[in-house]
Order: structure tokens, then C-alpha cells, then sequence
């Protein structure tokens, strides 16, 4: 398998609202690269380890205020240690190509910005236990409106229940995208915000594009 170019972005996370289709486009680049003969590990957080996909169950199912958020901020970066332990850092050693539905700039976003300010703390946690950005993120900016209906309706009678955060209501929709505008100006060499009120297609075929120029 051909190895991406020394400029090539090899670590990339896809950010934004619950119901923005980051996860749809990071599957499609997943498939467009693996057809490309690249190895690539296409994973999510929280999750991608076996110890993180079990404290997963934890933050995504149950009430709102299952957790505090110094409590939840903890979790997410227990998982995230895991993930970066068991997953990201090895597949990256082999020159392999990761592409993470979320990373780090979630939690600056849930749990820094909006469960309480609590910016520094993440950041200080950040990088003393996990202390890596993504070469790449790209953040799928979508109306929250239509994003929050999008998940409503997408929830089966027999899927768990991962809905804890859709239920903090449009209102926190609203600030999450703020927040994830936010940190595009803030990384401007690494994000790049991708307009996702337009045909899934049409999304993809921006990414790509976006991958190819990195790459150039």
C-alpha cells in the first residue's frame, strides 16, 4: 500500500453538531482513500479502543445529568488516552492513515465551552495527557435545527440510546456550532469548516478535494 506524501495530512478528525453528517463524510473518505490503496483506520470517540468504547456506554446513555462535567470531562479523556494508546498511535507508527469521527476538539467544545467554561481546564488536560492535534479537521458546519431533527428521527427501538446529549435542546445545538466556529478561527492551519447544508455528495466531493490539496 503507497504511503500518503510527505505533506499529506495523516491524522484527520471530523468535528461538528450531533446530526451534521461528520460521520457519514468520514466513512466516505475512508472508502474513497482505502480505494486509493492507502491503509486507512477509520475510528470514533469516544470509543475506538475496547476500554473506551466501554466508558462510552457511560457518557452518551442516560440523563443529562448523569454526570457533573468535571466528572464527564474526565471520562471523555480517559477514553481519549485509551484511543490514542490502542488505536491512533499505533496505526499512525505504521504510516498508516487515521481518520477519527471526533477527537479533542469536542471536548474544548462540549464540555469547555458549554458545560460551564471550563476552556482551561480542558486544555490543561489536554496536554497533559494527551498532548496530539489532528494534521487535519474538518468541521461540517449545519443548521442545529435541522441536525437535531435529523437525529430525532434517525433513533431505532432497538439501538441503544446515545441520545444524552441531543437532549440538552436546540439551544445548546446553537452554542456547540458557535463553538466549533470558534475553533476554526482559532487552528485556522488545521480546520477548515465544510458547508453541510447541501447533498451528501456534494460534501464529499469538497473533502476530497480538501485532501488533495493538503496533499499537494
Amino acid at each position: 500500500m503507497p504511503s500518503p506524501g510527505a505533506g499529506s495530512p495523516r491524522f484527520i478528525s471530523f468535528e461538528g453538531v450531533d446530526g451534521s453528517g461528520k460521520s457519514t463524510q468520514a466513512r466516505q473518505l475512508a472508502a474513497h482513500l482505502t480505494a486509493q490503496n492507502h491503509d486507512v483506520v477509520l475510528t470514533r470517540e469516544p470509543g475506538g479502543a475496547p476500554g473506551a468504547e466501554e466508558i462510552r456506554r457511560l457518557l452518551v446513555e442516560g440523563a443529562p445529568g448523569r454526570w457533573s462535567p468535571e466528572t464527564e470531562l474526565l471520562l471523555f479523556t480517559a477514553a481519549r488516552r485509551d484511543h490514542l494508546e490502542r488505536t491512533i498511535t499505533p496505526a499512525l507508527e505504521r504510516g498508516a492513515v487515521v481518520i477519527s469521527d471526533r477527537f479533542a476538539d469536542s471536548t474544548r467544545v462540549y464540555q469547555g465551552a458549554t458545560r460551564g467554561g471550563r476552556a482551561e481546564i480542558v486544555d490543561q488536560l489536554h496536554r497533559l495527557m494527551i498532548g496530539r492535534e489532528p494534521d487535519l479537521t474538518v468541521i461540517i458546519d449545519m443548521d442545529p435545527a435541522q441536525a437535531l431533527a435529523r437525529t430525532q428521527s434517525r433513533q431505532s427501538d432497538n439501538a441503544p440510546d446515545e441520545s444524552r446529549f441531543e437532549s440538552f435542546g436546540l439551544e445548546f445545538q446553537h452554542t456547540l456550532r458557535q463553538g466549533f466556529l470558534d475553533l476554526a478561527q482559532r487552528w485556522p492551519d488545521r480546520c477548515r469548516v465544510i458547508d453541510g447544508n447541501r447533498p451528501a455528495e456534494s460534501v464529499s466531493e469538497d473533502i476530497r478535494a480538501l485532501w488533495e490539496s493538503f496533499s499537494a
